[in-house]
Protein backbone atom coordinates (compact mmCIF):
# COMPACT_ATOMS: atom_id res chain seq x y z
CA UNK A 1 0.00 0.00 0.00
CA UNK A 2 0.99 3.11 -0.84
CA UNK A 3 2.17 5.52 1.81
CA UNK A 4 1.56 9.36 1.46
CA UNK A 5 4.43 11.37 3.69
CA UNK A 6 3.01 14.48 4.25
CA UNK A 7 4.74 18.12 5.46
CA UNK A 8 2.24 20.38 6.90
CA UNK A 9 3.27 24.39 6.69
CA UNK A 10 1.74 26.42 9.84
CA UNK A 11 0.90 24.66 13.10
CA UNK A 12 -2.17 26.48 14.36
CA UNK A 13 -5.16 25.58 15.43
CA UNK A 14 -6.30 23.52 12.21
CA UNK A 15 -3.05 21.69 11.61
CA UNK A 16 -3.81 20.64 15.35
CA UNK A 17 -7.05 19.68 15.38
CA UNK A 18 -7.51 18.60 11.82
CA UNK A 19 -4.59 17.97 9.27
CA UNK A 20 -2.00 16.27 11.90
CA UNK A 21 -4.43 13.83 13.30
CA UNK A 22 -6.86 12.96 10.19
CA UNK A 23 -3.45 12.49 8.26
CA UNK A 24 -2.54 10.21 11.37
CA UNK A 25 -5.37 8.33 11.69
CA UNK A 26 -5.40 7.80 7.62
CA UNK A 27 -3.07 4.13 7.19
CA UNK A 28 -2.23 5.79 3.49
CA UNK A 29 -0.93 8.77 5.30
CA UNK A 30 2.01 9.70 7.16
CA UNK A 31 2.88 13.41 8.98
CA UNK A 32 7.18 13.62 8.71
CA UNK A 33 7.71 17.30 8.47
CA UNK A 34 6.32 20.21 9.94
CA UNK A 35 7.00 24.11 9.39
CA UNK A 36 5.79 27.44 11.46
CA UNK A 37 7.16 30.65 11.98
CA UNK A 38 7.17 29.79 15.67
CA UNK A 39 9.72 27.02 15.52
CA UNK A 40 8.98 26.39 19.44
CA UNK A 41 4.62 25.81 18.45
CA UNK A 42 6.62 23.39 15.71
CA UNK A 43 8.82 21.41 18.17
CA UNK A 44 5.68 21.26 20.21
CA UNK A 45 3.19 19.63 17.42
CA UNK A 46 6.20 17.57 15.95
CA UNK A 47 6.89 15.32 19.37
CA UNK A 48 3.60 13.89 19.49
CA UNK A 49 3.70 12.73 15.85
CA UNK A 50 7.67 11.89 15.05
CA UNK A 51 7.93 14.54 12.31
CA UNK A 52 11.11 16.55 11.43
CA UNK A 53 10.57 20.30 12.01
CA UNK A 54 12.13 22.57 9.22
CA UNK A 55 13.52 26.11 9.30
CA UNK A 56 11.95 27.51 6.57
CA UNK A 57 9.12 26.84 4.00
CA UNK A 58 12.08 26.17 1.22
CA UNK A 59 13.55 23.65 2.74
CA UNK A 60 10.10 21.36 3.44
CA UNK A 61 9.31 21.84 0.00
CA UNK A 62 12.04 20.84 -1.27
CA UNK A 63 12.36 17.62 0.66
CA UNK A 64 12.59 14.36 -0.90
CA UNK A 65 11.27 12.49 1.89
CA UNK A 66 7.70 14.52 1.43
CA UNK A 67 4.99 13.97 -1.30
CA UNK A 68 2.32 16.33 -0.42
CA UNK A 69 2.18 19.48 1.66
CA UNK A 70 -0.60 20.58 3.27
CA UNK A 71 -0.78 24.52 3.63
CA UNK A 72 -2.66 25.69 6.96
CA UNK A 73 -0.66 29.39 7.10
CA UNK A 74 -2.33 32.76 7.28
CA UNK A 75 -4.23 33.59 3.98
CA UNK A 76 -1.72 35.88 2.27
CA UNK A 77 0.72 32.98 2.28
CA UNK A 78 -1.51 30.58 0.42
CA UNK A 79 -0.56 31.31 -3.25
CA UNK A 80 3.10 31.59 -2.18
CA UNK A 81 3.60 28.53 -0.45
CA UNK A 82 1.35 26.28 -2.67
CA UNK A 83 3.38 27.29 -5.79
CA UNK A 84 6.93 26.41 -4.04
CA UNK A 85 5.50 23.02 -3.08
CA UNK A 86 3.91 22.15 -6.57
CA UNK A 87 6.58 23.26 -8.32
CA UNK A 88 8.90 21.15 -5.95
CA UNK A 89 7.40 18.36 -7.47
CA UNK A 90 4.32 17.76 -4.51
CA UNK A 91 0.91 17.17 -4.23
CA UNK A 92 -1.08 20.36 -2.36
CA UNK A 93 -4.13 20.91 0.04
CA UNK A 94 -4.53 24.28 0.76
CA UNK A 95 -6.81 25.95 3.35
CA UNK A 96 -9.48 28.35 2.44
CA UNK A 97 -9.88 30.98 1.14
CA UNK A 98 -7.53 29.45 -1.81
CA UNK A 99 -5.53 33.16 -2.17
CA UNK A 100 -6.26 36.93 -1.81
CA UNK A 101 -6.77 37.67 -5.75
CA UNK A 102 -8.17 35.48 -8.56
CA UNK A 103 -4.77 35.85 -10.56
CA UNK A 104 -3.00 34.24 -7.23
CA UNK A 105 -5.68 31.55 -8.01
CA UNK A 106 -4.92 31.00 -11.35
CA UNK A 107 -1.22 31.21 -10.78
CA UNK A 108 -1.90 27.66 -8.26
CA UNK A 109 -3.52 26.19 -10.58
CA UNK A 110 -1.33 26.53 -13.50
CA UNK A 111 1.77 25.46 -11.20
CA UNK A 112 -0.33 22.44 -10.84
CA UNK A 113 -1.03 21.87 -14.09
CA UNK A 114 2.76 22.33 -14.96
CA UNK A 115 3.57 19.87 -12.23
CA UNK A 116 1.18 17.25 -12.82
CA UNK A 117 0.26 17.39 -9.55
CA UNK A 118 -3.18 17.54 -7.43
CA UNK A 119 -4.19 20.86 -5.90
CA UNK A 120 -7.06 20.83 -3.65
CA UNK A 121 -8.72 23.33 -1.61
CA UNK A 122 -9.94 22.88 2.14
CA UNK A 123 -13.84 23.56 1.42
CA UNK A 124 -14.19 21.19 3.80
CA UNK A 125 -18.50 21.57 4.46
CA UNK A 126 -18.71 19.24 0.55
CA UNK A 127 -17.44 16.79 2.50
CA UNK A 128 -19.99 16.37 4.85
CA UNK A 129 -22.33 13.57 4.34
CA UNK A 130 -25.50 15.03 5.54
CA UNK A 131 -24.86 17.63 2.53
CA UNK A 132 -24.08 15.04 -0.02
CA UNK A 133 -26.83 13.92 1.14
CA UNK A 134 -28.59 16.83 0.28
CA UNK A 135 -27.26 17.34 -2.88
CA UNK A 136 -28.61 14.05 -3.78
CA UNK A 137 -31.95 14.59 -2.21
CA UNK A 138 -32.36 18.42 -4.22
CA UNK A 139 -31.23 16.49 -7.60
CA UNK A 140 -33.65 13.89 -7.01
CA UNK A 141 -36.17 16.41 -7.89
CA UNK A 142 -37.71 15.82 -3.88
CA UNK A 143 -38.58 19.58 -3.38
CA UNK A 144 -39.12 20.43 -6.80
CA UNK A 145 -37.75 23.09 -9.05
CA UNK A 146 -35.18 25.57 -6.68
CA UNK A 147 -36.72 28.97 -6.52
CA UNK A 148 -34.30 30.52 -3.53
CA UNK A 149 -31.67 29.37 -0.96
CA UNK A 150 -30.33 30.75 2.12
CA UNK A 151 -27.32 29.96 4.31
CA UNK A 152 -25.97 31.11 7.29
CA UNK A 153 -22.52 30.44 8.68
CA UNK A 154 -22.36 32.55 12.79
CA UNK A 155 -20.49 31.66 15.62
CA UNK A 156 -18.45 33.76 18.24
CA UNK A 157 -15.09 34.77 16.27
CA UNK A 158 -11.66 33.17 15.29
CA UNK A 159 -9.95 34.28 18.59
CA UNK A 160 -12.59 31.78 20.14
CA UNK A 161 -10.58 29.38 18.16
CA UNK A 162 -6.84 29.98 16.66
CA UNK A 163 -4.08 28.73 18.96
CA UNK A 164 -3.42 31.82 20.85
CA UNK A 165 -7.05 31.74 21.55
CA UNK A 166 -6.78 35.98 21.99
CA UNK A 167 -7.87 39.44 19.81
CA UNK A 168 -4.37 39.55 18.83
CA UNK A 169 -5.29 36.56 16.17
CA UNK A 170 -3.98 37.16 12.77
CA UNK A 171 -7.32 36.42 11.59
CA UNK A 172 -7.65 40.36 12.69
CA UNK A 173 -4.46 41.60 10.92
CA UNK A 174 -5.80 42.80 7.64
CA UNK A 175 -2.19 42.08 5.88
CA UNK A 176 -2.33 38.52 7.04
CA UNK A 177 -6.13 37.83 6.25
CA UNK A 178 -7.02 40.05 4.07
CA UNK A 179 -11.10 39.54 4.23
CA UNK A 180 -12.75 39.17 7.05
CA UNK A 181 -15.90 37.00 7.83
CA UNK A 182 -16.58 37.08 4.55
CA UNK A 183 -13.33 35.41 3.42
CA UNK A 184 -13.42 33.26 6.56
CA UNK A 185 -17.02 32.28 6.91
CA UNK A 186 -18.42 33.14 3.73
CA UNK A 187 -15.80 30.70 1.70
CA UNK A 188 -17.41 27.59 3.55
CA UNK A 189 -21.18 28.97 2.90
CA UNK A 190 -20.42 30.52 -1.20
CA UNK A 191 -18.68 26.64 -1.64
CA UNK A 192 -21.84 24.83 -0.41
CA UNK A 193 -24.69 26.98 -2.10
CA UNK A 194 -22.50 26.04 -5.51
CA UNK A 195 -21.99 22.13 -4.32
CA UNK A 196 -25.68 21.69 -3.40
CA UNK A 197 -27.18 23.83 -6.53
CA UNK A 198 -24.08 22.76 -9.16
CA UNK A 199 -24.38 25.97 -10.11
CA UNK A 200 -22.48 28.98 -10.22
CA UNK A 201 -22.95 32.82 -8.78
CA UNK A 202 -24.44 35.62 -11.53
CA UNK A 203 -24.21 38.45 -9.81
CA UNK A 204 -24.32 39.80 -5.99
CA UNK A 205 -24.99 42.72 -3.37
CA UNK A 206 -23.35 42.44 -0.22
CA UNK A 207 -22.83 44.81 3.06
CA UNK A 208 -20.30 44.50 5.26
CA UNK A 209 -19.94 45.46 9.00
CA UNK A 210 -17.61 46.30 12.11
CA UNK A 211 -19.72 45.68 14.92
CA UNK A 212 -18.04 44.30 17.79
CA UNK A 213 -14.19 42.75 17.25
CA UNK A 214 -11.63 45.11 18.75
CA UNK A 215 -7.52 44.68 18.56
CA UNK A 216 -5.68 44.86 22.23
CA UNK A 217 -5.76 48.59 22.40
CA UNK A 218 -10.04 48.62 22.17
CA UNK A 219 -9.92 49.59 18.43
CA UNK A 220 -12.35 48.22 15.87
CA UNK A 221 -10.86 45.74 13.81
CA UNK A 222 -10.21 46.68 10.17
CA UNK A 223 -11.97 43.56 8.99
CA UNK A 224 -15.61 43.09 8.66
CA UNK A 225 -17.00 41.21 11.35
CA UNK A 226 -20.26 40.57 9.43
CA UNK A 227 -21.38 40.31 6.43
CA UNK A 228 -25.03 39.95 4.86
CA UNK A 229 -24.88 39.20 0.68
CA UNK A 230 -27.70 39.17 -1.55
CA UNK A 231 -27.46 37.04 -5.24
CA UNK A 232 -28.23 35.43 -8.31
CA UNK A 233 -27.17 32.33 -9.28
CA UNK A 234 -26.80 31.69 -13.71
CA UNK A 235 -30.15 29.35 -13.07
CA UNK A 236 -32.08 32.34 -12.17
CA UNK A 237 -31.94 30.97 -8.43
CA UNK A 238 -32.23 34.19 -5.61
CA UNK A 239 -30.03 33.41 -2.49
CA UNK A 240 -28.61 34.89 0.84
CA UNK A 241 -25.97 34.57 2.84
CA UNK A 242 -25.32 35.80 5.85
CA UNK A 243 -22.02 35.24 7.71
CA UNK A 244 -21.10 36.43 11.72
CA UNK A 245 -18.12 36.78 13.93
CA UNK A 246 -20.66 37.91 16.77
CA UNK A 247 -23.07 35.14 17.33
CA UNK A 248 -22.47 34.95 21.09
CA UNK A 249 -25.25 32.37 21.29
CA UNK A 250 -25.22 28.68 19.81
CA UNK A 251 -23.15 28.13 16.70
CA UNK A 252 -25.35 28.48 13.43
CA UNK A 253 -24.37 26.65 10.18
CA UNK A 254 -27.62 26.10 8.74
CA UNK A 255 -28.98 26.14 5.11
CA UNK A 256 -32.67 26.40 3.80
CA UNK A 257 -33.66 25.40 0.43
CA UNK A 258 -36.90 26.55 -1.19
CA UNK A 259 -38.50 24.16 -3.95
CA UNK A 260 -42.05 24.90 -6.00
CA UNK A 261 -42.62 21.14 -4.24
CA UNK A 262 -41.69 22.26 -0.59
CA UNK A 263 -38.60 23.35 1.78
CA UNK A 264 -35.87 21.94 2.82
CA UNK A 265 -33.48 22.84 6.03
CA UNK A 266 -29.86 20.97 6.17
CA UNK A 267 -28.71 21.52 9.98
CA UNK A 268 -31.52 24.56 10.58
CA UNK A 269 -33.32 25.46 13.89
CA UNK A 270 -29.73 24.02 15.09
CA UNK A 271 -30.67 20.26 14.25
CA UNK A 272 -28.36 18.10 13.15
CA UNK A 273 -30.07 16.84 10.31
CA UNK A 274 -32.18 17.57 6.80
CA UNK A 275 -35.53 18.32 7.60
CA UNK A 276 -37.91 18.10 4.41
CA UNK A 277 -41.24 20.08 4.54
CA UNK A 278 -43.79 19.26 1.19
CA UNK A 279 -46.87 21.15 0.17
CA UNK A 280 -49.35 18.47 0.96
CA UNK A 281 -47.74 18.39 4.67
CA UNK A 282 -45.60 15.65 4.52
CA UNK A 283 -42.41 15.89 6.85
CA UNK A 284 -39.54 13.43 5.96
CA UNK A 285 -36.49 13.54 8.49
CA UNK A 286 -32.95 12.25 7.43
CA UNK A 287 -30.36 11.86 10.30
CA UNK A 288 -27.52 11.65 8.44
CA UNK A 289 -24.53 13.51 10.94
CA UNK A 290 -23.63 16.57 12.70
CA UNK A 291 -21.33 19.33 11.99
CA UNK A 292 -18.23 20.77 13.37
CA UNK A 293 -18.68 23.57 15.92
CA UNK A 294 -15.75 25.23 17.08
CA UNK A 295 -15.92 23.74 20.65
CA UNK A 296 -16.87 19.97 18.80
CA UNK A 297 -14.44 19.13 16.22
CA UNK A 298 -15.29 15.72 13.90
CA UNK A 299 -13.28 14.25 11.37
CA UNK A 300 -13.94 16.19 8.11
CA UNK A 301 -13.57 14.12 5.51
CA UNK A 302 -11.18 16.48 3.70
CA UNK A 303 -7.96 14.67 4.10
CA UNK A 304 -9.28 11.31 3.30
CA UNK A 305 -10.49 12.32 0.22
CA UNK A 306 -6.81 14.02 -0.72
CA UNK A 307 -5.09 10.94 0.43
CA UNK A 308 -7.13 9.22 -1.70
CA UNK A 309 -6.89 11.82 -4.69
CA UNK A 310 -3.21 10.95 -4.83
CA UNK A 311 -2.83 7.40 -4.39
CA UNK A 312 -5.62 6.81 -6.68
CA UNK A 313 -5.01 9.67 -9.29
CA UNK A 314 -8.50 10.73 -9.56
CA UNK A 315 -9.61 14.60 -9.23
CA UNK A 316 -9.91 15.58 -5.58
CA UNK A 317 -13.74 16.44 -4.48
CA UNK A 318 -12.72 20.12 -4.29
CA UNK A 319 -10.74 21.14 -7.07
CA UNK A 320 -8.88 24.54 -7.91
CA UNK A 321 -11.73 25.70 -9.84
CA UNK A 322 -13.78 25.12 -7.26
CA UNK A 323 -11.40 27.66 -4.95
CA UNK A 324 -11.31 29.79 -7.65
CA UNK A 325 -14.69 30.49 -8.45
CA UNK A 326 -15.93 30.82 -4.66
CA UNK A 327 -13.03 33.18 -4.48
CA UNK A 328 -14.45 35.25 -7.41
CA UNK A 329 -17.62 35.76 -5.42
CA UNK A 330 -15.63 36.40 -2.32
CA UNK A 331 -13.95 39.19 -4.02
CA UNK A 332 -17.24 40.51 -6.01
CA UNK A 333 -18.83 40.61 -2.94
CA UNK A 334 -15.80 42.63 -1.08
CA UNK A 335 -16.10 45.07 -4.03
CA UNK A 336 -19.86 45.77 -3.42
CA UNK A 337 -20.00 46.11 0.04
CA UNK A 338 -17.30 48.85 -0.91
CA UNK A 339 -18.80 50.63 -4.05
CA UNK A 340 -22.44 49.65 -2.71
CA UNK A 341 -24.14 48.12 -5.46
CA UNK A 342 -24.75 45.20 -7.58
CA UNK A 343 -21.58 43.61 -8.89
CA UNK A 344 -21.62 40.94 -11.65
CA UNK A 345 -19.09 38.33 -10.57
CA UNK A 346 -16.01 38.06 -12.54
CA UNK A 347 -14.73 34.90 -12.84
Amino acid sequence: MEMVRVGIIGCGMITARRHAPEYTENPRSQVVALYDADQERARELAAGYGAKVYSTVEELAAAPDVDAVSICSPNYTHAQYSIMALQAGKHVLCEKPMALELEDTRRMMEAAEKAGKILMIGHNQRLLPTHRKARELLHSGMIGKVLSIQSNFRHPGPEYWSVNRSNSTWFFDKDKAHFGALGDLGAHKLDIIRFLLDDEVEDICCETATLDKRYPDGRLIDLEDNASAVFHMRSGVMGTMNVSWTNYGGEDNSTIVFGDKGVMKVFGDFAEDIVVELRDGTRVKYQVGTISTNTRQLKSGIIDDFVDSIVTGRQPTVTGKDGHNTLAVIVAGKKSAAQRRWLKVEY
